[in-house]
């Protein structure tokens, strides 16, 4: 199989599949979902925002990058709806629709819709090109406001709160440790995207 990196993992061009092409599409997949589970562990509460620190954000953008818009938001989905029906996937082991419903929901909405367009931004990265590490970075910083956007409006809306409060309790507190998460990923894809 030829994997074309920055583009997608697998390319979803309509033809036969083998078994082996679809283990390995359901492995990505579920590897991907549960890698954002273990990273909704790695929580760090702040005090004065419901909204944690999280792993998550990384496993999102990076999910976008490696596997593809397609596929990467497959990942996000199974992620959710394995949350929504009680496996312990949200941040400190929350579980259920509630935590889709409660001052977080937003964010985790948002994964869908960062991983999709990170994948399809991704697209039109040649990793090899001398502006590689750039149009990574800001295709990350695209998929990062994906998260931010419904993740604010929907934190306002439970907590009753302005918008301006509400991004000072769900966006400012983590832009230092998101862009360094995009970094991270960022500087990961491009390392395996050159091999």
């Amino acid at each position: 199989m030829n994997l074309v990196w920055g583009r997608d993992v697998i390319s979803l061009a309509p033809r036969r599949i083998g078994v082996e092409e679809v283990a390995r599409r359901v492995a990505l997949v579920g590897g991907f979902a549960l890698l954002t589970a273990l990273g909704a562990q790695v929580r760090i509460p702040l005090g004065f925002t419901p909204v944690p620190i999280t792993m998550q954000t990384f496993f999102v953008l990076f999910g976008g990058l490696l596997l593809g818009a397609n596929l990467g938001t497959t990942a996000q989905l199974l992620y959710l709806t394995l949350g929504a029906l009680g496996a312990p996937f949200f941040a400190g082991g929350a579980l259920g629709f509630a935590s889709l419903l409660g001052p977080t929901g937003g964010y985790l909405v948002g994964f869908v819709a960062s991983a999709w367009l990170v994948g399809q931004l991704a697209r039109g990265v040649d990793p090899a090109g001398p502006r590689a590490g750039y149009q990574v970075l800001a295709v990350l910083a695209v998929g990062t406001v994906a998260i931010y956007v419904p993740g604010v409006f929907w934190l306002a809306r439970v907590m009753g709160m302005g918008l301006w409060p509400a991004l000072g309790a769900g966006v400012l507190p983590f832009l230092p440790g998101d862009a360094l998460k995009a970094v991270l990923a960022a500087a990961l894809w491009l390392r395996l995207a050159r091999r």
